[in-house]
């Protein structure tokens, strides 16, 4: 059953990189086409921005979630270096507990944002709800939330970024 989580929870990173991906990519390839039917064509096109800035929210979302399974995310990590066990396993219980607290937060009131949005429109996007804008936020609770139990079921809470997805670059 762990093993079967741990495959889904695979699964489900992956799908979060290919979407928050796919978010940049598309915006990469929109920005530019609004730049150019500004500035080159002296017709703007009303779209591109908004929904650039719609598809850059989906993406800090997702990759955000793919940031903490990742262990990337902003951590300080002295405290943890310096306890021993069994008191550095019961500081990740207390971390991760607070970090459910946060992710059930934001799929709670995330969901509450929706609804309460859902019936307003966006200006550019007629067909596109105000609420369906809001969804990536109890998106990223829901998905934190999986990878927080996958996190608490292994007891790997103070781990090194992988050194593959760590830059090797230096600033000196």
């Amino acid at each position: 059953m762990r093993a079967q989580y741990f495959r889904m929870m695979d699964a489900v990173h992956r799908g979060c990189l290919i979407v928050a991906g796919g978010c940049l990519l598309i915006i990469t390839l929109i920005i530019p086409y609004g730049v150019f039917t500004r500035y080159v064509l002296n017709s703007a096109a009303s779209w591109p921005e908004p929904l650039s800035t719609l598809l850059m929210i989906v993406m800090s979302f997702v990759a955000a979630v793919v940031c903490y399974r990742e262990y990337l995310h902003i951590g300080v990590g002295v405290l943890p270096a310096y306890l021993k066990e069994p008191y550095k396993s019961w500081l990740g219980w207390v971390l991760e507990s607070l970090m459910m607290l946060t992710s059930v937060f934001m799929l709670w009131w995330g969901l509450r944002l929706v609804a309460t949005t859902y019936n307003q429109i966006i200006p550019e996007f007629p067909i596109l709800s105000v609420g369906v804008s809001y969804l990536p936020v109890p998106l990223g609770g829901g998905l934190t939330m999986l990878f927080i139990i996958e996190r608490m079921m292994k007891g790997q809470f103070f781990q090194e970024a992988d050194a593959e997805t760590v830059s090797t670059l230096t600033t000196e």
